[in-house]
């Protein structure tokens, strides 16, 4: 059975957005200051680093294993996304790496509507 054209827009588009967050975490500011010490930025380095490598596999699951909790998990985890940026664009201001998550959560936004609508309806099993 070949995939169903929703489902692999879902894929790329998601697949797209995690590259940007990747792109994003090489672009943050990585002085170090009282608040942040270097141990405390290369921990946070690695742990975005692993959350993006756990939604690349949550991808993975709903659009090639057919399960339908991680578009579950990747619609919280976006609007976590999107509280988050909001806190951080209302303290600092749009930076390039801001700009980027905004472009990452649009297309994050676009690629969970095509999972739920056409064709892909039937696709994911509970």
């Amino acid at each position: 059975m070949s995939v169903p054209r929703n489902v692999l827009r879902f894929e790329v588009l998601l697949y797209a957005s995690l590259m940007l967050d990747a792109l994003s975490v090489a672009f943050q500011d990585r002085t170090p200051n009282p608040d942040m010490t270097d141990q405390m930025i290369t921990t946070a380095t690695l742990i975005a680093g692993g959350m993006i490598l756990l939604l690349v596999y949550f991808v993975w699951l709903a659009a090639q294993k057919r399960k339908n909790w991680p578009r579950w998990v990747l619609a919280a985890a976006l609007v976590l996304s999107v509280i988050s940026l909001t806190q951080i664009i209302g303290e600092k201001g749009i930076e390039l790496d801001s700009g980027i998550e905004i472009v990452s959560c649009v297309l994050t936004t676009i690629g969970l509507y095509f999972s739920f609508t056409g064709d892909a309806q039937g696709w994911f099993n509970a």
